[in-house]
């Protein structure tokens, strides 16, 4: 969906919460990113065995927390009492995983704004798309409705969550859910048909790998009226040739390197 709107959300985002400086996809990340000054993250949502969407990147328990096996072979419940930070470290032991809606309850009573990362396990692609998109409408119903012109319309957008996905059927879900959520497609490399899959899918955003952006797919996917997101971005000198392309925003692993105000020193 091209719209030429300006960027409206902060332009560095915390990954995962907070980087590689604390267990990913926890509250305690999110704190974490919320103490080193950080109003703007992103996480991943998936759903559990009774569909509830609890906050995950793997579709495996393994590497991130006490337990094993499929996520989607546990409830929520039942993932809540595994230990999601000791792997990280002992700062972080016993840090539970999240349900989404305590995630999205806490960064909004701390005015954090959020990049929700739909990431289905393999098979659940759609359902996962429609219940992350209905718990985000839920938790934003007070910004969707009714619908404000003008300027409160666009105060109430720089407060609502940005659903991204690599995922086409999950935004195609999503969009379904809760159309006045913003979307974002997740691409590893941007294919040459980007224009038409964003127009299809109703994006408003693009969102890349940093790596295989150039300076001249920056400037057609501004041209074209879209917002462009990159990931994940590690180093302050290609955080700063990015912004000078045009990119609008990205996020960042290195908290300490690339901080919650990057942007505001300059893209020189």
């Amino acid at each position: 969906m091209s719209h030429f709107l300006p960027w409206p959300w902060p332009r560095v985002l915390a990954h995962r919460g907070g980087g590689t400086l604390a267990p990913e996809n926890t509250l305690g990340a999110i704190r974490f990113g919320y103490e080193q000054g950080f109003r703007a993250i992103e996480f991943d949502a998936m759903l559990a065995a009774d569909s509830v969407a609890v906050l995950m990147h793997d579709p495996t328990l393994e590497r991130t927390t006490s337990g094993r096996g499929p996520v989607p072979a546990w409830r929520a419940s039942d993932l809540a009492r595994l230990d999601a930070g000791a792997w990280h470290s002992a700062r972080f032991a016993g840090e539970p995983v999240p349900q989404l809606a305590d995630a999205i309850a806490w960064c909004r009573a701390h005015d954090v704004w959020l990049n929700v990362e739909i990431k289905p396990a393999p098979g659940f692609e759609s359902v996962t798309g429609a219940r992350v998109a209905e718990d985000c409408a839920r938790a934003y119903a007070d910004l969707l409705a009714p619908k404000a012109p003008g300027t409160a319309q666009e105060q109430a957008l720089a407060r609502l969550p940005l659903l991204s996905s690599f995922e086409r059927d999950a935004l195609v879900a999503a969009r379904a859910a809760a159309p006045g959520l913003p979307r974002g497609y997740l691409l590893d490399a941007v294919p040459e048909n980007w224009m038409q899959e964003l127009a299809a899918l109703g994006c408003m955003a693009l969102h890349t790998n940093h790596r295989y952006l150039t300076r001249a797919l920056a400037r057609a996917i501004k041209d074209a009226g879209y917002w462009l997101f990159c990931y994940t971005v590690d180093e302050p000198a290609r955080a700063r040739q990015l912004f000078d392309w045009g990119v609008d925003a990205l996020c960042t692993d290195r908290l300490d390197l690339i901080g919650a105000d990057f942007a505001g020193r300059g893209t020189a």
